[in-house]
C-alpha cells in the first residue's frame, strides 16, 4: 500500500494543493463524510495545504462537503462547472445541443434510464427507475419529473445514462465516444452511471483551474480518485493517489494507493502521503486569481 509505483515519473516531493473525487473517496459508499476525513481536512489547512473536490454531481449535490471541509471552490458535473463556496458560478460549460440529442437517444436505445441536470434541477421521466433512490440519497435533492428531456438539452451541464447492466452500460460508453468523437464526453462515473458532458472540461481541466486559483503549479497538486474518469486529474497531479477500492487501471497510474473510502482511505492518504511533504508548501492564495 505505501509502495510507490515504479513505472510512474517519481511523486512530488512537496505539496500545496489536495484536489480529491467524491464518490467512492471522500464519502462512503453510504454517502457518508466521516470524522476522520473531515479531521484530516483541518490538518492540511492547518499545514498550508489547500483543498479542492471536483466530482460528476451536480454542484448543488455538493453543498453537504462545503461547510465540513471548508471547501473555498469545488467542482461539478466532472469540472464542467467550478464554483466558489457560496455557489456562485466560476465558469459553466453545458453540454453541445447535437451531442446531447445523440447521447440521449444512445442512452435509450441501450435499455438504460436518462436524466438531465440543468436549470439546477435532476430532471427524470421515470421516477421508479432503478437508481433513483440512490442519486436522491447521493445528492440530496427531489427530481423533476416531466413527459419529454427535450427542452432541457440546450442547457444540459450533465446527462447521465443509468442501467443495472453494467456490461451495457461500457460498451455504450465506448460506442457513444466513438460516435460523438470530440463533440463531447462519455465516461461512466459509477459502473451503473454513464456521464456526458462538455468536450474540454473534466477532471483534469478542474485541477488546472484550481490550481490557478490557489496560484501552485500542477506540480505541487496531489489528486486523490477511485475510477477511470478521475485518470485526467491523476494523470496530471505530482502526486497521484488511488482509493484501495479503485480498479487496477486506476491504480497501475498512480503513485500510491491508499485504504478504501469504507477506511478512512482520504484521511490516510492525507496523513501518510501528503502532510510528509508539506515543509515547503506554499500558503493558499487568497481570492480568486482570473479563469
Amino acid at each position: 500500500m505505501e509502495t510507490v509505483n515504479a513505472n510512474l515519473r517519481p511523486p512530488a516531493e512537496r505539496i500545496s494543493l489536495v484536489v480529491s473525487d467524491v464518490d467512492g473517496t471522500l464519502v462512503t459508499h453510504d454517502k457518508e463524510l466521516k470524522p476522520a476525513t473531515i479531521a484530516a481536512a483541518k490538518r492540511l489547512r492547518e499545514a498550508g495545504i489547500g483543498l479542492a473536490a471536483v466530482s460528476s454531481r451536480p454542484p448543488r449535490g455538493m453543498r453537504m462537503l462545503v461547510e465540513p471541509l471548508a471547501l473555498d471552490i469545488f467542482g461539478g458535473f466532472n469540472g464542467s462547472a467550478i464554483l466558489r463556496s457560496d455557489f456562485s458560478v466560476v465558469e459553466q460549460h453545458f453540454v453541445p445541443l447535437e451531442a446531447a440529442r445523440i447521447g440521449v437517444e444512445a442512452m435509450r436505445r441501450a435499455g438504460a434510464d436518462v436524466w438531465v441536470f440543468a436549470d439546477n434541477q435532476w430532471i427524470i421521466t421515470n421516477p421508479d427507475g432503478a437508481y433513483v433512490p440512490r442519486e436522491r440519497i447521493t445528492v440530496q435533492f427531489e427530481p423533476t419529473v416531466v413527459d419529454d428531456l427535450t427542452p432541457y438539452l440546450d442547457r444540459a451541464g450533465k446527462i447521465v445514462g443509468s442501467s443495472r447492466d453494467f456490461d451495457l452500460l461500457a460498451r455504450c460508453e465506448t460506442e457513444l465516444q466513438a460516435t460523438l468523437g470530440t463533440t463531447a464526453s462519455a465516461r461512466r462515473s459509477q459502473n451503473y452511471y454513464l456521464d456526458l458532458t462538455h468536450p474540454t472540461a473534466d477532471k483534469g481541466y478542474a485541477l488546472k483551474a484550481f490550481a490557478r486559483h490557489f496560484g501552485v503549479p500542477i506540480e505541487e497538486v496531489a489528486a486523490i480518485g477511485d475510477m477511470v474518469n478521475d485518470l485526467p486529474m491523476l494523470t496530471q497531479a505530482g502526486l497521484a493517489i488511488a482509493m484501495g477500492n479503485a480498479s487496477p487501471e486506476v491504480k497501475a497510474r498512480t503513485h500510491f494507493a491508499t485504504t478504501s473510502n469504507e477506511e478512512d482511505g482520504v484521511a490516510h492518504a492525507i496523513e501518510t502521503f501528503i502532510l510528509p511533504r508539506a515543509a515547503a508548501a506554499r500558503p493558499a492564495a487568497a481570492g480568486v486569481a482570473p479563469l
